[in-house]
């Protein structure tokens, strides 16, 4: 068993599925001091079929995790919604971007909207411009990142935020 004294960095990739805008966001940490690694969204247009857009998840996420080595990844958990149609394309790409960070090795993590939200902004109910306000701050950024960016950052701060030895409810891979 390998043992990392406190000074050393952890690397958290944190995802915001969605088939046509999946955010994507790494964190570095060395004891409670994060900092920005990259950020972004993978897109896939319209008009792409839906099975090539699975794919194209998997091959951007792989691309990611091969250039930025994380340990572990943070995905936001299946949530309540009334559209049967859009939980199920959710959950197949989540599906996707799980298999292949499992593929490669990587433990994953979710974590409920709620959740992320009380973890980032203080206030489960908070808002997208709260959230995207807060990311800034905590991680000292110029601007604030892109809605889709932002929620990938905030699931990697939650998942950073639950690593430490005095958390209870700490995530287990799942």
């Amino acid at each position: 068993m390998i043992l990392r004294s406190p000074a050393s960095p952890i690397r958290v990739l944190g995802v915001d599925t969605s088939l046509r805008s999946t955010g994507v966001g790494i964190l570095d940490a060395v004891g409670s001091r994060m900092s920005p690694v990259y950020y972004g969204t993978i897109k896939n247009p319209a008009g792409r079929p839906f099975s090539a857009c699975l794919l194209h998840l998997q091959d951007e996420v792989e691309k990611l995790i091969r250039a930025h080595e994380p340990q572990a990844v943070a995905i936001e958990g299946v949530f309540y919604a009334k559209n049967v149609k859009t939980v199920l394309i959710l959950s197949h790409a989540r599906g996707a971007i799980i298999a292949q960070c499992s593929r490669m090795g990587l433990p994953v993590y979710e974590y409920e909207p709620r959740r992320v939200k009380m973890a980032v902004a203080g206030y489960g109910g908070a808002q997208k411009e709260q959230m995207q306000a807060m990311v800034k701050r905590l991680l000292n950024l110029n601007e604030e990142p892109q809605n889709d960016a932002a929620d990938a950052l905030a699931l990697a701060i939650t998942h950073l935020h639950n690593r430490t030895a005095v958390s209870a409810l700490a995530a287990e891979p799942i």
